[in-house]
């Protein structure tokens, strides 16, 4: 097994700009944007009022995930991150999997965001073809990803900040709705245990909401990426990790209850509804209040999708580095970035594009559907990868630089429960192309990776022969 000096040696040449600061609110920026904002309709549809259930879950295997990581990157801080450490823990084969099919996921995941944006203009412009916003806003961020690393971390640090405080401003204004108003807690109770009660599709409508939430955490694991960019990474990302996760669940947790006690859960998935944020300003008769959650939840998009560019951007740069990608992808300009890797990881935009065209109704299910095969197996990779990565560093008695109790613990009960998410996927209609989709491709990039191989084998041979 090759040291691990060699793997950051070889992904060298990215720019150490990003502040601890930045770190922490890029992975708050890549898990709060359509998975809360719009994607909570959608789990709410499954699971009613017991939606709060589904994200408490949600959260905790995010929360296991976090710690699993948080180990894994400060021993090892580098923009591979968990692709580098499936390689050199587990097998080349694996890295090259994790890889590819987290790269895939997020660029099927920039779609979700850009299609969710496209949605939400029409709040203003209903005239206007979604295809003028997806074109616009798609070109702003490639350009600010383009520019620099550091460009990209003062972006996503206020696109960040401005929905991290709408957030809290939504939840101290519907708290204020709720005690000011003598039938509050009437309202309260009436709005969780009527319309079908707390669960009115039982276990499984909850467990589906698990699936749903389980996308809307999705790049919390970014900050392990962006470890690798980071001024002081040790430092860095042992602050980011203590912070992030706890802020999350928090936010998503606590928002979502304030959701579904405003107002009926039924209303929330009506024909007509858009996000159930702007939904329930709109409800209680706040002035403006639609437009202005609107705005929000936008930036929310653009931020989300801000960080997916960057981060599916430096996945390719790492497979190119490794040897698994096209060199072109691992070249780097004159302002720190892999500006080829960036324009391809861009083609997410294209097939959200198609997609919105064909099939505007469910277009963002789709896109759900289809990338998350690759959130589910790189979050699983993630937990086994942390198993291996803990026998080893028992086994040769190194001492971690940091150390979440229990973490081994943490990591088995992870992968149980997203392997029982991805068997869910099977037997749900709406994510049944999840698995349809995914194996596949995991069994095409088998085939890849061993043709890749052999022909390497084969060209030097043939070389040696040549030699000789």
């Amino acid at each position: 097994m090759s040291n691990f000096d060699e793997i950051q040696n070889r992904e060298a040449g990215l720019h150490k700009k990003l502040s601890a600061k930045q770190m922490g609110m890029i992975a708050i920026g890549g898990a709060i944007g359509t998975g809360l904002f719009m994607g909570s309709k959608f789990a709410i549809s499954f699971a009613g009022p017991a939606v709060i259930v589904s994200y408490a879950i949600g959260g905790l295997i995010a929360f296991a995930l976090m710690a699993c990581l948080a180990e894994m990157t400060v021993q090892h801080p580098t923009s591979g991150s968990f692709g580098a450490y499936a390689e050199h823990y587990i097998s080349p084969l694996a890295g090259f999997l994790v890889r590819y099919c987290y790269w895939a996921c997020i660029v099927l995941a920039v779609g979700t965001e850009i299609t969710a944006v496209a949605d939400y203009m029409k709040l203003w412009f209903p005239n206007v073809g979604s295809w003028v916003w997806i074109g616009f806003f798609s070109l702003t961020l490639l350009v600010v990803n383009a520019y620099s690393v550091k460009a990209f971390g003062l972006v996503e640090y206020w696109f960040s900040t401005i929905k991290v405080f709408a957030i809290i401003v939504f939840i101290l204004l519907s708290i204020g709705i709720l005690t000011q108003s003598n039938q509050g807690m009437n309202q309260v109770v009436t709005n969780l245990r009527g319309h079908g009660g707390f669960f009115p599709n039982g276990f499984s409508g909850v467990w589906i909401g698990v699936i749903i939430s389980i996308f809307s955490y999705l790049s919390i694991e970014m900050i392990a990426v962006a470890a690798g960019e980071a001024k002081d990474p040790e430092k860095a990302v042992k602050k980011a990790f203590k912070s992030t996760a706890l802020r999350l669940i928090l936010f998503y947790l606590l928002s979502l209850f304030l959701i579904v006690t405003l107002v009926p859960w039924t209303v929330l998935i009506g024909a007509d509804a858009t996000s159930p944020f702007v939904m329930v300003m709109k409800i209680v008769g706040i002035p403006y209040a639609d437009s202005i959650l609107n705005f929000i939840v936008i930036v929310a998009a653009l931020s989300a999708m801000n960080s997916m560019l960057y981060i599916s951007t430096r996945m390719l740069f790492s497979l190119s580095r490794a040897g698994d990608a096209p060199k072109v992808f691992g070249r780097i300009s004159s302002n720190g970035v892999p500006v080829n890797a960036l324009l391809l990881s861009a083609v997410g935009i294209g097939i959200a594009s198609i997609v919105y065209t064909i099939n505007p109704a469910s277009a963002f299910p789709i896109m759900i559907a289809l990338s998350m095969f690759g959130a589910l197996f790189t979050w699983g990779s993630i937990f086994v990868t942390h198993m291996f990565f803990r026998k080893q560093m028992t086994q040769q008695n190194i001492e971690l630089k940091f150390k979440i109790p229990a973490s081994r613990f943490i990591s088995l009960f992870g992968f149980i429960a997203i392997l029982s998410i991805t068997v869910t996927t099977w037997f749900t209609n709406e994510f049944k192309s999840t698995l349809q989709f995914g194996v596949p491709l995991v069994l095409v990039l088998i085939f890849c990776f061993y043709l890749k191989r052999s022909t390497v084998k084969l060209n030097l041979n043939s070389g040696e022969e040549t030699l000789k």
